[in-house]
């Protein structure tokens, strides 16, 4: 881990009633209807870094808010980074000129950034920002043939990496022309790379952060699709950042006291939103823990040591957590819980607050969209329900013609994007426009997601439309999965599925017909073997936790595998509907 300067601060903050300058959010003073939050109400220019970031420090600055942290790093041996919104204007700065220095990047210029929750993770963020170059977060899980495919797809100039992932990136960087640079964060140096704690140690405080459009491209994430490789989503700095400013005074209601922590992959579209934008948009503290595996004891014992007051996380971190024995342990300072990524189960929520007194707020988002349905602070929770559309989204449920339901009635979620394309969507699909135009039904964008709006405007999820497995808050495509088994000797062919889990909410589960030769091997030797293949050749969180084999699968006439079929009967048998 690079430890950068941290100046020693003291203390957090009581209540400051300081709000953001309506400079950088002037369109908030009209009152518009969600059919009217389109994005010609935001303003030609806007860039989160110096907008958010820099007014924060210049109030710091002239006195008119305390200098207390706004992100606060512990790593797994405690060691603590604690930076205040001038250090981070600062520290930024430093990054973007290491970014548009020695690199020679351009702006527009797109950079894969595979970090694990460390500082340096937010700081590359904000100096993609600064210098108008494209960032594209990645998780550490992913291995070579995963890097390979993004790298290549996106036309990556340059990677920003840790020694989780650098050994894979050099054996497929070679088949990457566009890969021009490489920056290590590391204590280790290593061939081939640029020294991202040398180069930043040297660099300039001092940096003129470009003027992007509004509409201007800031970040691609791959989102997983039920045919094919991972889809690149463009998002643009109105669609993150404004809307992040919309969303946070809606249903959180953060203020300058809070301190935020948000347990999410560094990859994911919760992280940017949970974990950077929503926070400092309201002047909050990020809380960091490295967390380097996944330990509910660790979490515990955090919530018990520092005054984190508002948690986030995918319903499984609450699952997994009532697991334990934690009547030992005290959250003084925790005060709101939120969860998003998957469904959050009635059985989860009441034995949370019967353990905790604690309510789980639900919200309900997509890496498309950001937020899309929350339970705010001020309103009721029904158990099964994840709340109310965000004001400026107009939500409905839909019939197969893209005509509204009425409540009570089953249907496909949509959000409405004609006449007006609405703050907060994805740019589109990079380089498959057809793609975006194949999800719109009428005047709506599909979700995917099937639900019923009840008579209070409350939706209750009821699954995907498609054949994305969603496990704990991870969205997995299963051809992402079959992809792999296939180049397992021992596999002819394959059908991957979701299946219900106690704790996981639902799980990879993949029929596999076996090849001629493998029909005699120990069925239980194979299924560990073929589990360890998946993880070898592509992330690990994709791996099919059951595998069942079988002599053929339900396919169409032209040879379509029919995945429902499998998809309903795994479900029925477990009498989860």
């Amino acid at each position: 881990m690079t430890m950068l300067w941290v100046p020693k601060l003291q203390g957090l903050c009581t209540r400051w009633g300081t709000q953001i300058s309506k400079r950088a959010f002037h369109v908030h003073d009209k009152q518009l209807s969600p059919q009217q939050w389109g994005n010609k109400e935001v303003p030609a220019k806007f860039n989160f870094a110096s907008d958010v970031m820099d007014h924060w420090a210049a109030m710091e600055k002239a006195g008119q808010r305390p200098p207390v942290p706004a992100l606060w790093w512990v790593s797994g041996d405690g060691a603590e980074v604690k930076w205040n919104f001038r250090d981070l204007s600062e520290l930024s700065r430093q990054a973007a000129n290491v970014l548009s220095g020695p690199t020679g990047l351009q702006r527009g210029d797109r950079v894969a950034v595979v970090l694990p929750r460390v500082p340096e993770w937010w700081l590359v963020t904000l100096g993609c920002m600064r210098t108008g170059l494209i960032f594209m977060p990645g998780t550490i899980q992913m291995k070579a043939k995963d890097i390979l495919y993004r790298l290549q797809t996106s036309k990556a100039r340059a990677i920003v990496a840790g020694d989780e992932v650098a050994e894979a990136v050099d054996t497929v960087a070679p088949d990457c022309p566009a890969l021009k640079t490489k920056l290590l964060v590391s204590q280790k140096s290593r061939d081939g790379w640029l020294d991202f704690k040398t180069l930043f140690q040297e660099a300039s405080t001092a940096h003129r952060c470009v003027e992007t459009g509004s509409q201007e491209a800031a970040a691609i994430y791959f989102t997983s699709g039920t045919s094919g490789p991972p889809k690149m989503l463009e998002h643009s700095h109105s669609s993150l950042g404004i809307k992040a400013k919309l969303d946070a005074s809606d249903w959180k209601d953060l203020q300058v006291s809070d301190v935020v922590w948000t347990i999410s992959d560094t990859a994911w579209i919760l992280n940017i939103i949970s974990s950077f934008l929503e926070p400092w948009v309201s002047g909050a503290c990020i809380f960091i823990h490295q967390l380097p595996k996944f330990d509910p004891v660790v979490i515990l014992k955090v919530l018990s040591s520092y005054p984190i007051n508002i948690i986030t996380g995918a319903p499984v971190i609450f699952r997994m957590l009532l697991q334990h024995d934690f009547s030992s342990y005290k959250f003084p300072h925790l005060r709101y819980c939120y969860s998003g990524g998957e469904a959050l189960l009635p059985d989860t929520l009441e034995k949370w607050r019967v353990r905790t007194g604690l309510d789980i707020r639900e919200c309900y988002g997509q890496t498309e969209m950001g937020l899309i349905c929350r339970v705010s602070r001020t309103m009721k929770i029904k158990p099964g329900y994840m709340g109310t559309a965000v004001p400026h989204y107009d939500v409905q449920v839909l019939d197969d013609e893209g005509n509204v339901l009425p409540p009570g009635k089953e249907g496909e979620l949509g959000i409405r994007v004609k006449p007006i394309k609405p703050v907060g969507m994805f740019s589109d699909h990079v380089g498959n426009p057809d793609k975006t135009a194949a999800n719109i039904r009428g005047d709506f964008w599909l979700l995917g997601d099937r639900a019923i709006k009840d008579e209070d405007g409350y939706f209750q999820f009821l699954g995907r439309a498609d054949d994305i497995i969603n496990s704990s808050g991870y969205r997995i495509g299963p051809s992402e999965v079959e992809s792999a088994l296939m180049e397992h000797p021992a596999v002819v062919d394959s059908a991957v599925v979701s299946s219900p889990d106690p704790i996981r909410g639902e799980v990879v589960k993949a029929f596999v017909v076996l090849a001629p030769q493998f029909l005699s091997h120990d069925r239980d030797q194979l299924t560990k073997e073929l589990q360890q293949h998946v993880k070898t050749v592509t992330a690990p969180y994709k791996y099919p936790r059951k595998i069942e084999f079988v002599s053929d699968l339900p396919k169409t006439n032209v040879g379509k595998i029919q995945r429902y079929l499998l998809r309903d009967k795994e479900w029925k048998n477990s009498g989860s509907v």
